[in-house]
């Protein structure tokens, strides 16, 4: 599964990693690609940087779907591509960046993964400028050439920045930590559980056929409401 690219529909495709079980996300347009989340260090996101010039040339934009390292901190290996982000999504990471370093940092160093934990004590997120979706239930449109996908901010629920992004002509929503395969979405410190199914409704209620998590394979419609009703659980 390491750094498997898998295409889930015509020039949408997720790449796999071990590593957290973490998906990633890459759409490919006729003028540039999109990609959705960067992994976790310096390291890992000149891996997936290298990994997309295997499949295009295009020039990318990028789209960060919240705010935790895993999903965020190799950014830098995209320099000068613009970063979409839920509008809160870069503040709440220029706050929480460092505890995230150093308490990741230990969890590596703990697990005797000295070259991750090295990695990660290195890398400086790079902050999001092109915030988006201010208000739950915004939207925004970004062209790819070709082919547009659209921004979702559903509200607050694993934080209170998500972003998931629509491909509508595909019919592939990447959900990021909204969902989550293989085991129960992660309800941290920054989540709203009381509110997260109300979130996960707005993602259903898209026209969608494959939902993308950001851990695990792909989900379908079914799979998805299935975690969505397991939510609802949680107040």
């Amino acid at each position: 599964m390491d750094g498997v690219w898998l295409e889930v529909a015509d020039g949408v495709l997720v790449r796999r990693y071990t590593e957290l079980d973490l998906t990633t996300g890459l759409v490919l347009g006729d003028d540039r690609a999109l990609v959705i989340d960067t992994r976790g260090d310096d390291v890992q996101g000149a891996e997936l940087a290298a990994a997309i010039r295997t499949v295009t040339a295009l020039p990318v934009v990028v789209a960060i779907t919240h705010a935790h390292f895993d999903h965020c901190f190799g950014t830098s290996a995209f320099p000068g591509a613009p970063v979409y982000a839920q509008a809160g999504c870069a503040a709440a990471l220029a706050v929480t960046a460092r505890a995230q370093r150093a308490q990741w940092t230990r969890h590596y160093r703990d697990a005797v993964d000295h070259r991750t934990a090295e990695a990660l004590a290195a890398s400086v997120p790079v902050l999001p400028d092109h915030p988006v979706c201010p208000l739950p239930g915004d939207t925004h449109d970004l062209d790819l050439g070709g082919r547009v996908v659209t921004f979702v901010h559903p509200g607050p629920a694993h934080t209170g920045h998500d972003l998931a992004v629509h491909v509508a002509d595909a019919r592939v929503l990447f959900a990021g930590d909204l969902l989550e395969n293989g085991a129960p979405p992660s309800v941290g410190p920054d989540a709203y559980p009381a509110r997260w199914a109300g979130a996960v409704d707005v993602l259903l209620a898209r026209d969608a056929t494959t939902y993308v998590p950001g851990h695990g394979d792909p989900m379908t419609p079914d799979e998805a409401a299935a975690q969505r009703t397991e939510l609802a659980a949680l107040h």
